[in-house]
């Protein structure tokens, strides 16, 4: 396999990396409990989605 001849620079390097950055996952509030949830996705915390109930979720005492 062939080798780099010269040393890559450190700017050409973190100009590469720059589109590597992680960021946060967006969340919407649900429209009946009102806790974050990912779009399109079921709330965990009512069971819920589009308006009706898809699964049904144990409630916790406390």
């Amino acid at each position: 396999m062939p080798n780099p001849k010269y040393k890559t620079p450190k700017s050409k390097t973190r100009r590469r990396r720059s589109h590597l950055a992680l960021s946060a996952p967006n969340t919407v509030p649900c429209p009946q409990c009102h806790e974050p949830r990912l779009p399109h996705h079921v709330c965990l915390n009512c069971g819920t989605y589009n308006g009706r109930t898809v699964i049904e979720v144990e409630k916790t005492k406390g």
